[in-house]
């Protein structure tokens, strides 16, 4: 080697280095962008020197492509530098020469090198046989010399790439997720991998490669009011960190170093280091949402052979009004007017949650563009559709992450804004403060049935620090967002006390219960003033306790802050009054003289919602006879909301508000012929539910919950005995507990049946006869768990781990 040649890359070295240095007015400091750009040219500007002095020309068959980060033009300071020198029919002599005198001045100015020297055949099995040489190459750009030679490279990769797809497909999804294993997730990781991890660089570079495989759009709409600024300015916003990462660090990184954090803020003129943080983890998110909608595109897109092309295509399945099942997507029915229907957005969430089946990317973006703002107050049926989103245990996160990404979430709930990405101030928080909202409300589900309302509970649990990120004291400013919330989504007055309490107090009871003696009387009285003797409020606070440590950390929640909440909880107890006994709802006038008439009647009215309507039937009291209703109304796709059941004289006199799964209510004529039918035994409503569950979920072994069931029992005032019910609904399970109660024996005298989004509250009031004993009761209770939904067994090594209470 001559020393023009070891010149040649000291200048190039030194060129860099007063790139990187700037900070004075001859060399003014280059913003992250503009260096990279500068880097590319410069890197261009010496390697096609080079080439023109070692005779690299159009026509001498030789040829230099840059792969990597100057092939992206994404050149980062000290990024290696992936060259590939291409020769056809050249005399290898020749070649070697060419190659030591290109590589040496390189390797001696200590410039980070990765080389090959290949013919086009040569290139193309190697892109054949290795994925991620491959993914290299899609990215290759022609530096210098021969350009049909570097074409004909380019092209047959991408080519092969394309016809080649489906036989890689499923080594692909397999090496990226092992990535992501190794990298973890960029957004919730302190020190996170730029480069490898869940949402990084190279998701980006897979969702190129995907688009070249013309599986996909490289950069997937995300609807018009995406936060951040969508994949573009995401993808930007990394290599930014990145880049700055290089400058700081003076040598290669992909890892952000917390000691960094706060400096590559100020570079970037974003601010600190948890304002880096929450950049980072916006821009992550958003690049895994894109990348996840990107894989599921893809799948779908690829090319059937052989039988497959032979199969039907997707059969579409209604789930819910306006929304079906199509190709393993929820998506929008074909004659859906999301213009005409602002539900329609929470309804496609519910039924995501619900059937743990992904929302089309297309119908995301549909719904944010054309979906109008839900009026205030929210109709019953909004509410209730995202109370069966909160009470989908962790299924509901990642539907809450998609509406988020698309900006429809925050649309719904604009307060989001303020937590959304927001990082936390301590090391005890693993997530972001939204992230650990939706962590809170998964673990709250778990709990549901320790509590009389499931439904303020999931409320409760989703806004707990809504509060945060805002100036003053995050519980009290929580409680009066919380109020203007509550008002917003319908809640009753009492109940919007209820939440902004839930918010105010959350910190309560383990602040309390940790920091102060709970054997001094003061301790109680304290806490029993502050919630004004609410004993439904103390056993929500409790609850969400719970779950909001379960949410923070590992190590959070455990026996022993367990133990002293609990303490502390029995003892506000003991001094807080007790719960009214419920009580049978009185029947109206009206139907009580139509009751006295006997007979059957079955009347449909509209109820309060626009999907909501009041079936009333009246008809002579047998056992069965709820069993049937609720049947009858089951079968007609009617999911009971609340339900009133009572007897006057021998007619039995029940109400159900109720709402169509999709579609519009049947004929009041055809629900009362179907009632007739099942009374006389030609019609049994069970048998037909438990085929159609059947059918519906498959071999399996049927829906799980997200909470143990609970049965509570207690003394009617009026005689007989109060069976409370907290489960979680399933399709006909009033039907099932009316067929319990009668096969026992167990007359209904009356009932109060709840539904709260996926969670029901039943209450019966029961006549067990002179046969009453424990025996008898624990052998009803056993009976009725029977029907309602268990939570899935627990793996083996979640049996005995004390830390998930």
């Amino acid at each position: 080697m001559g020393n023009n040649q070891n010149n040649g890359a000291a200048d190039l070295v030194r060129a860099r280095a007063q790139l990187l240095e700037g900070g004075h007015p001859r060399n003014p400091r280059l913003d992250a962008e503009s260096l990279r750009s500068a880097l590319v040219d410069l890197f261009d500007l010496w390697l096609t020197g080079k080439g023109a002095e070692l005779g690299i020309g159009p026509d001498s068959g030789l040829a230099l492509i840059a792969v990597g980060g100057l092939g992206r033009r994404e050149m980062l300071p000290f990024s290696d530098l992936d060259l590939v020198l291409l020769h056809d029919d050249v005399d290898p002599a020749r070649v070697a020469e060419v190659a030591d005198q290109l590589w040496y001045p390189l390797w001696d100015a200590h410039i980070k090198l990765d080389h090959s020297v290949r013919t086009v055949p040569q290139a193309l099995r190697v892109a054949a046989d290795d994925i991620p040489a491959a993914l290299g190459m899609l990215e290759a750009r022609h530096i210098v010399g021969d350009a049909d030679l570097s074409n004909l490279l380019i092209g047959g990769v991408r080519r092969e790439w394309r016809t080649g797809i489906r036989s890689r497909f499923d080594d692909l999804i397999a090496q990226t997720r092992t990535r992501w294993q190794r990298g973890g997730e960029i957004a919730h990781r302190a020190e996170p991998d730029l480069k490898n991890g869940h949402g990084g660089l190279r998701d980006i570079q897979l969702l190129d490669a995907l688009a070249i495989a013309q599986l996909t759009d490289a950069m997937p709409g995300l609807g018009p009011e995406v936060p951040g600024g969508g994949l573009k300015h995401a993808h930007r916003r990394l290599l930014d960190v990145r880049t700055e990462l290089h400058r700081v660090a003076g040598r290669a990184r992909d890892q952000l170093r917390a000691q960094d954090a706060d400096e590559i803020g100020a570079a970037l003129r974003i601010g600190d280091r948890f304002d880096l943080a929450r950049t980072l983890s916006d821009s992550a998110r958003t690049v895994s949402y894109s990348v996840d909608v990107g894989l599921r595109t893809a799948a779908n897109a690829l090319p059937r052979r052989g039988l497959a092309r032979l199969r039907r295509m997707p059969v579409r399945r209604p789930i819910d009004e306006g929304v079906v099942e199509h190709a393993g997507e929820v998506v929008l029915a074909r004659d859906a007017r999301p213009q005409r229907d602002p539900g329609l957005i929470l309804r496609v969430a519910a039924a995501s949650a619900i059937t743990g089946l992904p929302m089309s990317a297309t119908t995301l973006n549909r719904l944010s563009e054309g979906a109008p703002e839900l009026r205030e107050p929210w109709p019953k049926d909004a509410l209730n559709d995202l109370l069966v989103l909160l009470g989908a245990g962790r299924n509901a996160i990642g539907v809450i992450e998609a509406l988020d990404r698309t900006g429809l979430w925050g649309r719904l709930l604009p307060e989001w804004g303020a937590v959304r990405d927001l990082p936390p101030r301590d090391a005890i928080h693993t997530w972001t403060v939204d992230r650990h909202l939706m962590e809170t409300v998964a673990y709250a589900g778990a709990g549901s049935t320790r509590v009389a309302r499931p439904d303020l509970l999931a409320l409760g649990a989703l806004l707990h620090d809504i509060g945060k990120g805002r100036t003053g004291d995050h519980s009290v400013v929580g409680a009066e967002l919380a109020t203007h919330i509550g008002r917003r989504l319908g809640l009753w007055p009492s109940d919007v006390r209820t939440l902004s309490a839930i918010v105010r107090y959350h910190l309560l009871l383990p602040d309390t219960a940790t920091r102060r003696d709970l054997a001094d009387p003061a301790t109680v009285e304290h806490v029993v003033t502050a919630l004004d003797g609410d004993v439904q409020l103390l056993e929500l606070l409790h609850t969400l306790a719970e779950a909001d440590s379960l949410a923070t950390g590992p190590g959070v929640w455990g026996d022993w802050k367990a133990s002293l909440i609990g303490d502390l909880v029995r003892r506000c107890r003991t001094v807080m009054r007790g719960d009214e006994l419920p009580a049978p709802e009185p029947i109206a006038p009206e139907l009580l003289a139509k009751a006295a008439a006997g007979g059957v009647h079955v009347e449909l009215e509209p109820g309060d919602g626009k999907h909501t309507y009041t079936v009333t039937v009246i008809a002579p009291d047998a056992p069965g006879l709820l069993s049937d209703a609720a049947g009858v109304l089951a079968l007609h796709s009617l999911r009971v909301l609340s339900a009133a059941l009572g007897v006057e004289g021998a007619s039995a006199v029940d109400t159900f508000v109720v709402t169509p799964r999709f579609g519009t209510p049947p004929e009041a004529g055809l629900l009362r012929q179907e009632l007739i039918r099942a009374m006389a035994g030609d019609l049994d409503p069970g048998a037909v539910l438990a085929k159609r569950e059947r059918d519906a979920d498959g071999p399996g072994p049927g829906p799980y919950a997200q909470a143990q069931p609970r049965v509570i029992w207690s003394e009617a005032s009026a005689g007989g005995v109060i069976l409370e019910l907290r489960a979680e609904d399933r399709l006909g399970l009033l039907t099932r507990l009316a067929a319990v109660f009668a096969d026992a024996e167990a007359s209904v005298r009356w009932a109060k049946v709840v539904t709260m989004g996926s969670a029901v509250v039943d209450t019966f009031c029961l006549d067990l006869g002179p046969g009453d004993s424990a025996e008898r009761r624990a052998a009803l209770e056993r009976s009725v768990l029977a029907v309602v939904p268990q939570p899935a067994p627990k793996k083996p090594e979640e049996v005995g781990d004390s830390a998930v209470g």
